[in-house]
């Protein structure tokens, strides 16, 4: 059991038919994991109706909150705003498109509170080919340029202490947004431990996490991330032990990273246009 409150956040953009049924397995889970709950959906500037059906949803029962982005600001968008809205103890995020269970919260529930962060990884990725490629290879990237080193950075299965995440200025819009957080997590000496969890096909909808346009805006973040965090300093610490590494290390590791990036990024792509 969750000591305290727990805030489940939901980013949605144009999940209409995968909403109600991720809420309801929410609200049937959450009572068993957690003393208190709260579901925070955000709709990113939905076309399909999300944003009416959330609103729905919120009206019907007092435990889910509805966010609006009038327009489609991204996903890192899309978390920041429910980071910021969240008044649990801990907070925790999950993507809307039913490829993780929320039940598996419960092999996370058992390390919440005696960590910092408590971090999903999923155990047989359920993705076309062309996003695990890139993946993989922006795994190394952000290892080699941020030395951040879980293994799977990406993965929206993720629960935090909340006074560490709220107190995070968070300027990443789109898919960087979990680099953002480990790195500026890593700088605070945060504890964290990862923990397997199941991931399943998508069930509805589209996904556009793996196209061209996100791919190379990420390239774009992660150079922006990297400049930032020369100069970061964190408000709130963590309960991990300070990490350390050779600067001269960390600047070749830097355009070995890009450099792999942008590989990973250009070889999507082509996997992409060639199975379309």
């Amino acid at each position: 059991m969750i000591p305290g409150k727990l805030s489940l956040v939901l980013p949605a953009h144009n999940e209409i038919d995968n909403i109600p049924v991720v809420t309801q397995r929410a609200l049937d889970v959450l009572p068993e994991l957690a003393e208190s709950f709260e579901i925070i959906v955000v709709d990113d500037g939905s076309v399909d109706g999300t944003g009416e059906l959330i609103d729905r949803l919120a009206a019907e029962n007092p435990l889910i909150r509805a966010i609006h982005h009038p327009k489609n600001r991204g996903y890192g968008a899309a978390l920041t705003s429910g980071f910021q809205a969240a008044g649990g103890d801990f907070i925790m995020f999950m993507d809307s498109d039913q490829q993780f269970d929320i039940a598996d919260l419960s092999y996370l529930s058992p390390f919440v509170g005696k960590y910092d962060i408590v971090a999903g990884y999923r155990i047989d990725r359920q993705d076309a080919f062309y996003r695990i490629l890139y993946a993989r290879t922006f795994k190394l990237a952000v290892r080699f340029l941020f030395g951040v080193n879980l293994r799977d950075t990406d993965c929206a299965f993720k629960v935090f202490r909340a006074d560490l995440l709220k107190t995070m200025k968070l300027e990443s819009p789109g898919a960087l947004i979990n680099t953002e957080i480990l790195a500026k997590s890593r700088r605070s000496c945060a504890s964290q431990i990862e923990v397997g969890v199941h991931h399943y096909p998508r069930a509805a909808g589209e996904s556009s996490g793996g196209s061209p346009k996100v791919v190379f805006r990420a390239m774009k973040e992660t150079i922006l991330l990297w400049l930032r965090m020369r100069s970061y300093q964190p408000s709130t610490m963590g309960n991990g032990k300070p990490r350390t590494s050779s600067r001269v290390k960390r600047l070749v590791f830097a355009a070995m990273g890009a450099g792999l990036a942008a590989a990973g990024a250009i070889a999507a792509a082509i996997v992409r246009k060639r199975r379309s």
